[in-house]
């Protein structure tokens, strides 16, 4: 859906019965390999009409209000659902990406030093939010005595840091304390259900569970305390863990609690939700790289890699950067070094890390990923996922960048330093 302003469009697929290992999911799985044609593809046809590549995604790309066939003829085992976008800041990316890596000074110059080449090249991508109207998330949320509150996930924190974004979600709306909520994830004798930790949904469909979970034991907090003081819900306001009354008087929800444990109208506070999305909203990435290629060995050098992403609110950006980092060094391995090669009988060869080449700090140049804030209204205090999007632009935006540098169009990754000096000496030939 990312270029909605192009009517013909067709797409197909086929299923293919190999002997090769079956394959698990892997982060983006499906986006980066649709990603690498189609950008380079509208690269290639901005280079026929003369066109800034840049100039021409920019043109044709989605944008808030807008929406795409595709959306509802997509789906996952079936049809997908009308979406219309509610947040987009896909042109602040591209305008603060482009000046970042100097794209003005730098696309089509072809800046030589010795036999080495220089260029620079671009992708924008869009991805989800989950699976509208499939995947699920359930929280529960219990209460203890002291104040603090047990929150029961279903979801996996992969590393990710979801066991804190989903705490800081249920603290935010409970006005505690992130250390005042205990979270339990992923326990399937104790935790609620969750589809998965998967297809960039744990923040926004989890969450959502999460943020409903907490606003139901909100909402049994002001019932029990307007009873205990006396007064009207309407009357009543939580802040900093304490329920206070218009006209002064207040309870703690740690002593709120140990009352209706202890005392009188004995009771567990404790509430669940689930959550499942009627739609999802796309983050959005544009992503720049610039390289430098020995024309006499065919060697590339990424000098430097920019992405800058819309992920709604950033609900704790360290955390968010980290994943548009992490996603983007994933996919510069993929498009320089990470190669799976298998044998004539399908026996996987490169099934070590002598042989498989997982790129180090010391095999790229300089990376910058940063964030642009929206609003999703639809996602929980405005936010929409992070956690795929950095892989999808490393591969096309490396591709575009050595043909600004070369004039070689590679459409295989990883692109190796052989490929680009066959293709070299072709061309001189």
């Amino acid at each position: 859906p990312l270029y909605n302003k192009v009517e013909a469009v067709h797409f197909g697929g086929d299923i293919v019965y190999t002997n090769l290992p079956p394959a698990g999911a892997y982060r983006g799985y499906g986006a980066p390999q649709g990603l690498f044609p189609l950008d380079c593809a509208i690269d290639e046809l901005a280079y026929e009409i003369k066109m800034d590549p840049l100039k021409l995604k920019e043109v044709n790309s989605i944008r808030e209000g807008e929406t795409s066939p595709i959306f509802e003829i997509m789906g996952e085992g079936r049809e997908g659902v009308p979406q219309t976008i509610k947040s987009c800041k896909l042109q602040e990316c591209i305008d603060l990406g482009k000046n970042e890596i100097g794209w003005e000074s730098k696309r089509g110059k072809k800046i030589r030093n010795g036999s080495k080449v220089r260029g620079v090249g671009c992708a924008l991508a869009m991805q989800g939010s989950g699976i509208p109207k499939v995947d699920m998330g359930a929280a529960t949320i219990k209460m203890n005595e002291d104040g603090s509150f047990n929150l029961l996930v279903g979801a996996t924190d992969l590393g990710t840091g979801s066991d804190t974004i989903l705490a800081q979600i249920a603290a935010e709306v409970l006005t505690v304390p992130l250390e005042r909520v205990i979270v339990y994830s992923s326990d399937t004798d104790i935790t609620p259900f969750d589809v998965g930790a998967y297809a960039s949904s744990t923040t926004y469909v989890s969450g959502n569970a999460v943020r409903l979970a907490a606003e139901k034991v909100k909402d049994r907090l002001f019932e029990l305390a307007g009873k205990y003081l006396e007064r009207s819900v309407s009357e009543l306001s939580l802040q900093s863990g304490i329920i206070t009354c218009k006209d002064g008087p207040s309870v703690s929800l740690s002593e709120l609690c140990t009352v209706h444990m202890y005392t009188f109208n004995q009771q567990q506070i404790s509430e669940s939700a689930s959550f499942v999305g009627e739609e999802s909203p796309p983050p959005f990435a544009a992503s720049f790289a610039e390289v430098e290629v020995d024309t006499d060995t065919g060697k590339i050098a990424l000098l430097n890699f920019v992405s800058y992403a819309d992920c709604g609110v950033a609900l704790n950006p360290i955390q968010a950067i980290g994943q548009l980092e992490g996603a983007s060094m994933q996919g510069i391995g993929w498009a320089l070094f990470e190669d799976i090669i298998y044998g004539k009988n399908g026996r996987m060869l490169t099934n070590d890390f002598f042989t498989y080449k997982v790129p180090s700090r010391m095999d790229y140049g300089k990376l910058t990923c940063r964030l642009v804030d929206s609003y999703e209204p639809t996602g929980p205090f405005g936010a929409k996922s992070i956690g795929e999007i950095g892989i999808d632009t490393p591969i096309p935006a490396i591709a575009n960048a050595i043909f600004d540098a070369t004039g070689i169009r590679l459409r295989h990754a990883p692109f190796k330093s052989e490929r680009v000096l066959f293709e070299i000496l072709n061309m001189e030939v």
